[in-house]
């Protein structure tokens, strides 16, 4: 809820993403991604003060942490005015959330380094935030060399915006190094076990297909969707996501056996029809079969209900047969 309120700060006050909102805004994304943080880390701890862990709890967490990636994707978006590169920035916090939850699927154990995104990164984050709100979030958009006068003297990175330069700075000391360290992991446990590493890499198959399904609906594009409606392809994107996220935790709660899972490919269902929308406008002078901007309503609209079917049906399935309620403590007996 702090994220989701945050997300929509940032598209009332910026529709696409690249214009200043009022100051306010950014200090109040900073304070609504802390409090999701403190949020974040103590409900474990309650959950075993309570004696109330459960598989549902683990799925509901990392759940609600997949579609997170997308929502303050979206909010940092509107504080640096990156525009299009919003899209980016969603990705370099999705690969490596995917990579970890991949990694714990086949290692049994989530191995966070001793510098963190759940912890550190988020903290950088918010006191970006913060920051902004003082400087104002001009300082992102204005050449790195000027934003940072003191690393003026570095080549080729200087002429580049401010938020392009963290963005290129993170994929490199972050996100490469990250999920080379997952990789690695995963080698040595299907190593140790004997295992094919081609079925383990095959369940990174449907994220990225649905990475490269939607840029290459915005490559055919005719109106630019990532520039035009950032918030609208990282929120659908971002529903997508968070399917394939729950879909491989739950596989690994239920033990399933290790592989592609189908049932992961329905995410990718929309992305046919889109795309061949798209080249339709190669063949009627630049206008598609189908307004675009309806084509990704469209796509928000089917991950949305996608996310909500599952959600609705682990749950139900999950308290069932627990025999746990979702929202309240079962009452011990005395």
């Amino acid at each position: 809820m702090f994220l989701l309120t945050s997300a929509l700060l940032g598209v009332i006050y910026s529709p696409r993403l690249d214009a200043p909102p009022p100051r306010w805004v950014h200090f109040a994304h900073g304070l609504l991604l802390f409090l999701y943080q403190t949020f974040d880390a103590v409900d474990g701890k309650q959950a075993r003060r309570t004696n109330s862990s459960s598989p549902l709890g683990e799925l509901f967490d990392h759940g609600c942490d997949a579609l997170a990636c997308a929502l303050e994707s979206i909010a940092f978006g509107s504080t640096s005015m990156c525009g299009r590169d919003t899209f980016w920035f969603w990705v370099i916090s999705a690969v490596p959330f995917y990579c970890a939850t991949w990694e714990h699927y086949f290692t049994n154990t989530l191995i966070l380094p001793a510098v963190n995104g759940p912890t550190e990164g988020l903290m950088l984050i918010y006191v970006c935030h913060f920051f902004t709100a003082i400087v104002g979030a001009e300082w992102w958009a204005q050449q790195f060399g000027k934003s940072v006068p003191f690393l003026s003297w570095v080549p080729f990175l200087n002429e580049l915006p401010t938020s392009k330069v963290v963005l290129l700075l993170m994929i490199a000391f972050a996100v490469v190094p990250t999920v080379a360290f997952n990789v690695h992991n995963v080698y040595k446990v299907v190593q140790a076990r004997k295992g094919s590493m081609l079925l383990a890499l095959a369940m990174l198959y449907p994220f990225v297909v649905l990475l490269g399904g939607v840029l290459a609906w915005d490559y055919l594009s005719p109106s630019d969707i990532i520039r035009n409606y950032p918030h609208l392809v990282v929120l659908g994107t971002g529903l997508a996501f968070g399917f394939l996220v729950g879909r491989m935790i739950l596989a690994h709660l239920c033990d399933e056996p290790k592989g592609l899972k189908t049932g992961m490919c329905m995410s990718l269902l929309y992305l046919p029809f889109a795309i061949a929308n798209a080249l339709t406008a190669r063949l009627n002078d630049g206008i598609p079969l189908v307004d675009e901007s309806l084509v990704l309503v469209g796509y928000c609209l089917f991950t949305v209900a996608l996310y909500l079917h599952f959600a609705t049906s682990v749950v139900h399935e999950i308290t069932t047969a627990l025999g746990i309620y979702c929202f309240r403590i079962t009452r011990k007996e005395a």
